[in-house]
């Protein structure tokens, strides 16, 4: 009970600060939401996208499941939260980027290294980024694990890129200009945030320690 009862005070400080400090924000937002931006994020608990990159409420349309997959565009493929939260953020909302936010120590990704997840639904969800694995079992056939694994984390991100242009409506935004999409990943030992440049075709920091 003490880890509810921190929610619960944590609470009773967001309402403090939203609904008798600072009125504006939730005033303009009763009106309805308009961000910018959707990310497509990991369960993870470690890994808060809001908490990261300092959003504020309203700021950012969420989308989280685990190892932060995009599955491949399926009209007919049934019930799927994500396609009709990405079909919300992109035809009703307008966003006008798409990050896919990878991060290390992914539970989801090291089953799917492993092979071996287990679950009546995990083990078909995170078979999503199997392209990815095979890559990397293909590349770095003889290094270590961890090394894997991150790599692996990755090029998840990627093959979620990949999987976003198979969605009509997402490819004639892009091609348009009006849609972009970006790939980062939160390594969390080093306390840093990548991204994935074409160009060089690797990850590289945003922003350098002590950066603003």
């Amino acid at each position: 009970m003490q880890d509810i009862a921190r929610f619960i005070a944590g609470f009773r400080r967001f309402q403090k600060k939203y609904f008798s400090e600072d009125r504006e924000l939730f005033q303009q937002l009763r009106q309805g939401q308009c961000p910018k931006v959707a990310i497509i994020a990991c369960a993870d608990s470690r890994v808060d996208p809001a908490l990261l990159m300092g959003a504020e409420p309203g700021d950012a349309f969420v989308v989280r499941n685990v190892a932060n997959l995009v599955p491949p565009y399926a009209p007919d493929g049934g019930f799927s939260s994500v396609p009709a939260a990405l079909e919300f953020a992109v035809l009703t909302l307008a966003v006008e980027h798409l990050i896919v936010l990878g991060h290390a120590q992914c539970g989801g990704i090291r089953a799917l290294m492993d092979d071996g997840a287990q679950g009546e639904f995990i083990g078909k969800w995170i078979d999503i980024a199997r392209r990815a694995r095979e890559r990397v079992l293909v590349e770095l056939p003889t290094k270590p694990s961890g090394l894997q694994a991150r790599a692996c984390e990755q090029a998840a991100i990627l093959l979620s890129l990949e999987n976003l242009m198979t969605y009509p409506w997402i490819a004639s935004r892009v091609g348009a200009g009006a849609l972009h999409l970006h790939g980062w990943y939160f390594d969390m030992t080093a306390g840093a945030l990548l991204h994935y440049q074409p160009g060089s075709q690797g990850f590289h920091p945003i922003a350098v320690d002590g950066g603003d």
